[in-house]
């Protein structure tokens, strides 16, 4: 039997390739569609989860923060460990909490941060293969680094998003957008107030033709502006939801303090 109802939030990370996104969908398997199952398991009840951030086919999360109503009685601390007993090992709940009732984990985020993970030498990496772009030309990151500073700020990202709605909209502001090398391993790491479907790959799809030498580094600027036309898009399974910002906390995956939401 159920309790008074009560609003949790869960942590969670998962390989995104066998799956048709985030988002419940009919038909191909989604993570929401699995954490919704092994919720049911769990408390005997049908749940209905929202998430951070709908990630895309194919795209990975190390932080993706999903909340919903319960009124289990289950202590807190069983959560996490009964849903990854039910779950999919490409997919685990790696912390449980309890949140304010107006808590909203989409709405209630300042920020989110993502990853796009790069090879970058001559040779395939078949440990990193479901996880990372290769690439086999070296890349200029210092021209791919200036290029990604333009991307900073407050812009209109229609031209770089794919079916958004006319009526919504584009603008979003960008706290990051930076380029680093390590060894063979080059990420791309942005923090904005949101995205748009695609943006990210096709902004990063930009600064890797620009660190090929095909672009200018204008080319971002000429994007933004709506000359975006025939900009590649990278492959989902090079990006990662790395974190999830709230107010009154660090990022969701250190901790989570909800008695400042508004």
């Amino acid at each position: 039997m159920g309790g008074q109802l009560w609003r949790a939030a869960l942590l969670v990370e998962y390989q995104g390739t066998d799956y048709a996104g985030f988002q419940l969908q009919t038909g191909p398997p989604t993570i929401q569609g699995e954490l919704e199952k092994a919720l049911a398991r769990f408390t005997g009840r049908a749940t209905r989860i929202r998430g951070a951030s709908r990630t895309d086919s194919g795209t990975h999360a190390k932080g993706q923060v999903v909340d919903f109503l319960t009124g289990t009685r289950h202590a807190l601390e069983k959560f996490a460990p009964a849903l990854n007993f039910h779950l999919p090992e490409d997919i685990s709940v790696l912390e449980a909490y309890r949140v304010e009732d107006n808590f909203d984990s989409r709405r209630c985020a300042l920020s989110r941060t993502y990853q796009y993970s790069i090879v970058n030498r001559p040779a395939p990496s078949p440990l990193r293969r479901r996880t990372h772009l290769w690439i086999r030309e070296r890349l200029d990151i210092a021209k791919m680094a200036e290029a990604a500073e333009l991307l900073v700020g407050v812009h209109d990202f229609r031209a770089l998003a794919v079916g958004h709605p006319k009526d919504r909209s584009a603008v979003r502001e960008v706290m990051r957008w930076e380029v680093a090398r390590a060894e063979d391993n080059i990420v791309i790491e942005c923090e904005a107030t949101g995205f748009l479907k695609q943006q990210i790959r096709r902004a990063n799809g930009i600064l890797t033709e620009i660190g090929r030498g095909k672009y200018p580094v204008d080319r971002v600027t000429q994007a933004l502006a709506g000359a975006a036309a025939g900009t590649p898009v990278l492959p989902a399974h090079g990006l990662c939801l790395i974190s999830v910002q709230y107010q009154g906390s660090m990022s969701i995956g250190q901790t989570l303090d909800t008695d400042d939401q508004e």
